[in-house]
Order: C-alpha cells, then structure tokens, then sequence
C-alpha cells in the first residue's frame, strides 16, 4: 500500500477533479493512503518541513503544488518521488502536471472567429505560465486572420481576491474597449471578474462583450451573470495519468519520467457568448432565435418567419456574413449541443436527441459524424477514457 501526499488547493475545482482521477487509479490498482496536506504547510513549513514531515510519516510519493524557487537539490537528495502541478511555472527537473495551453488559447480565438468577430481582448497575468501561453496562443491565432488583441495582464498577483470590484483600471480598460469584443480570460475565476466589472458599467454580455473562461468550473460559470461559456479540460484523465505516473516512479526509483498533458476537450457555450458578431438585423435577430429555440425541432423557415425578408434574400444574406447556409449553421448548432450533452450527461445518444427536440437519432447520428468524423458514441468514449 503506498503512501502519497496530496498538497493542492482542494476549494479549487481543477484540484477536485485532479483528485477524482487519483482515486480511482489508487481503487483501480491499490489502494493509496493519502494524506491531504493542508497548502499553508508550503508557507509554514516550507519544502524542507514537507519532505521531513513527508520521511516521518513514511511517504512514497507527493503530488503538488510548489514554489518554481525552492530547493530542489533538497528534493532530489530526498529520494521522495514527487509530481508538480504548474500552478506558476512548470519544473525542468520535476514531470509537471500541466496543458497544451497554447492549442487552448487558439481554440478560444477559433471560436470567436467563427462567431464573426473582428475585435479581441484577453485578461489574465503575464508572470503565470497557464495564462501567458493561453494569451500567446489566443493572440497568435488572432493574428493569423489579421487581427490584433487588447490586454489587460496582472505583472503580478492584485493584493486582494475583491479588487476588481473597485477597480477603475479594469472598468476604464472595459469601456475603452471597441465592440461588439471577443473577450477570453486564463480562467474562469477571472471570467467571472470580467462579468461582474461589465454589469457595474452596465456594459452589456454578450451583445457588446462575448466573456469565455477556462477550466469550466460549473459553480463559478453558474454563479456569473450571465452564465460563463467555458473550455472544458479533461482534468480528471489527468489526475488518473499523474497517479499511474507516480506508481511508475516509485516502482522504478525516478526512472526518467514525463510531463502529464491535460488536453482540452470541447467549449461549453452558456449566455455569456451565445451570440453572433454583425451590424446587419436581420441576420442578428435570426441568430438570436436560432440560439434561442435551437433545443426546439427548429428548421430554416422556422427562422424565415422571424424577419420581413424573403428566404432567397435571407439565405443570401446569411450566407454571406456567417459563411454558413441556415441550415447548415443550425446544423453546426445543434451538433454542439449535442456533443455538450455527450459529455455532460449519462444520458443516451435517443434521449439526448429527444432532449433537442428531435425524433430521428439515425438523423442525428450521420450529422454529428459529419461534423466531428465520428459517432456520437465514440466521440464520448474518446473523450471519458479513463474516467
């Protein structure tokens, strides 16, 4: 039975999902006795406390968050394998759990872009490597369709976790801002500063600002006004790959080991970025029903009815500023609300389709492979492998 100490941020729901997929390689190939390690101990104590604490105790491993300027020479001598979590910068001597937080970032801009906007911004901190290379990925992305990004990075931590509610910095940044703006964060958390610092200067979401997080934490996306779209990560995947990882260097006494990648696995469109970027009414209030009343059978001369257009000029028009025909773009829709649901729920692909509104799951079936290049039912067990 091995020993391993957990020292994460377990009010984080990143940390909490970590620890879904440690626990069930420990039940899967155990058990484990964990040891939860309070975080002040990294303050307290410092890494010198830990291993001593960590050698007493008679521990075989530790999955952490740690500082990028402690004594590593001290916890290489201490034979203790140990997994980093990049909460700040990932470790060159210490496999790190960590993401491809440029492809992140890219997906981000991809999504934006495809929704039709033209102006862009991104919040987070520039000293943090989770958030510089989301930032770097977003903006390279961006720029690759001839467009620029606005910032507003933190060079360090604010003092306070309330700050922004009285910040005249971030308020001046948001209303300077041209919209309608594409607007990504590093994180949900700093998702929901955006959210709460749009509604004080009544600045509308998502018809001026479209707000997008990172790591979809359904309590915080729930709890913003309104409801935070989010680039959900296979976290627990990659908590079950640490833990094995672990095993792995326990067994084999620090055999050179690897970085564990948490990978992206789709967005979760809520309020905050349901909508399309245009000028022109007509297709602006057909997209609204289109997003509105996509859960209901809808089709194209469902959305011909909601304006004084014909459907040639209508279609023409659509046409032209999303590059999506109607029913194509209702297609695209309902396909990721599908898949949504795929990952979301235990539901099957009939009830799911039943859910949409849709009688035919055969129908259903052919699109969504169409779209993603598989069906629905392989597209859940790619992206639920290992939990």
């Amino acid at each position: 039975m091995y020993k391993v100490i957990l020292l994460l941020d377990f009010a984080e729901e990143y940390s909490k999902s970590l620890l879904k997929g440690i626990s069930k390689y420990s039940a899967e190939n155990g058990p484990w006795t964990f040891c939860r390690m309070p975080l002040y101990y990294r303050e307290t104590v410092g890494i010198k406390g830990i291993l001593d604490w960590a050698k007493d105790w008679g521990a075989d491993g530790i999955i952490g968050q740690f500082y990028n300027n402690m004594d590593l020479e001290m916890v290489i001598d201490s034979r203790i394998p140990i997994i980093a979590q990049d909460f700040k910068e990932r470790f060159e001597v210490l496999p790190n759990i960590t993401g491809n937080y440029h492809k992140m970032g890219a997906l981000g801009a991809d999504y934006f872009l495809k929704k039709g906007f033209k102006h862009f911004a991104f919040y987070g901190f520039n000293n943090i490597v989770w958030s510089r290379e989301r930032a770097e990925g977003f903006e390279n992305q961006v720029n690759k369709h001839g467009y620029k990004v606005h910032y507003f990075e933190h060079r360090k931590s604010p003092s306070t976790d309330i700050w922004h509610y009285k910040s005249k910095s971030l308020s001046n940044w948001l209303l300077k801002l041209p919209k309608p703006i594409a607007l990504m964060t590093c994180d949900d958390n700093q998702a929901l500063h955006i959210t709460e610092a749009c509604r004080q200067n009544n600045i509308r979401i998502p018809e001026e600002v479209a707000v997008l997080g990172v790591d979809n934490d359904v309590m915080l996306c729930e709890l913003s006004d309104p409801p935070l779209s989010s680039i959900a990560m296979d976290i627990e995947k990659g908590g079950y790959e640490a833990a094995k990882l672990l095993e792995h260097m326990i067994i084999h006494d620090h055999e050179p080991s690897y970085d564990i990648i948490v990978e992206a696995t789709q967005i979760i469109t809520r309020q905050s970025t349901d909508i399309y970027a245009t000028n022109d009414e007509y297709i602006a209030s057909s997209l609204r029903y289109i997003h509105q009343h996509i859960e209901n059978n809808l089709n194209v001369e469902d959305v011909v009815k909601q304006v004084p257009l014909s459907r040639r000029s209508l279609e023409k028009r659509f046409l032209q500023i999303t590059g999506y025909p109607i029913y194509k773009y209702i297609s695209n829709l309902r396909t990721e609300k599908f898949s949504q649901k795929l990952l979301e729920t235990d539901m099957t692909v009939l009830e799911i389709a039943m859910d949409l509104g849709l009688n035919d799951s055969k129908n259903i079936a052919r699109q969504f492979r169409q779209i993603k290049g598989c069906n629905p039912i392989e597209y859940r067990k790619k992206y639920l492998a290992g939990k």
